[in-house]
């Protein structure tokens, strides 16, 4: 789900809450969020992901760009859904007052498109090394148009290993 946050400019800056659990219920989003992530890549074509937790620690996260420029992608692991394997992109930036809703059940990741970006995301359980997952960002059969080469991408060892959707025994039904 993308969501546009409202933001109150004047001449001292910029304001927005980005966040109500009250209004996100109204939306339909009941979660509730027990952490907040941060990160920084400083080069153009990081990608980060696409990971997830596998239950009984699977996460929802609601994603934003507090600096630069990133396309968002989230992946459908639902073995019983029509749109298992299927995908969505959207482009996030610092300006654009948007952020990605990602439930559970839901790979994620992005890819970097200028210097120095920075990802907040919140969290509907802690980390747990031992739920901790992922697929290949370049997995052929899901066909993500990446704004990078796979010989361009700068990726961290453990995102390299990730293994391709058909390999993955992915814990959600």
């Amino acid at each position: 789900m993308l969501l546009e946050v409202r933001r109150f400019a004047d001449a001292r800056g910029v304001f927005a809450e980005t966040y109500s659990h009250r209004d996100f219920a109204a939306l339909g989003i009941g979660d509730v969020f027990v952490q907040d992530n941060w990160s920084r890549s400083n080069a153009v074509g990081t990608v980060r992901g696409l990971h997830f937790q596998r239950p009984p620690h699977a996460q929802a996260k609601l994603v934003r760009v507090v600096r630069g420029r990133i396309l968002d992608v989230a992946v459908d692991l639902r073995r019983s859904s029509p749109g298992f394997g299927r995908h969505v992109t959207v482009e996030l930036a610092e300006d654009d007052g948007r952020m990605l809703y990602v439930p559970v059940a839901f790979a994620h990741g992005f890819c970097t498109l200028e210097p120095n970006s920075e990802v907040a995301y919140k969290v509907t359980d802690v980390y747990a090394p031992e739920c901790d997952a992922g697929v290949a960002w370049d997995d052929p059969d899901l066909a993500i148009a990446w704004p990078v080469a796979r010989d361009a991408a700068v990726l961290s060892e453990k995102d390299a290993r990730l293994p391709r959707l058909a390999a993955l025994e992915a814990p959600f039904a």
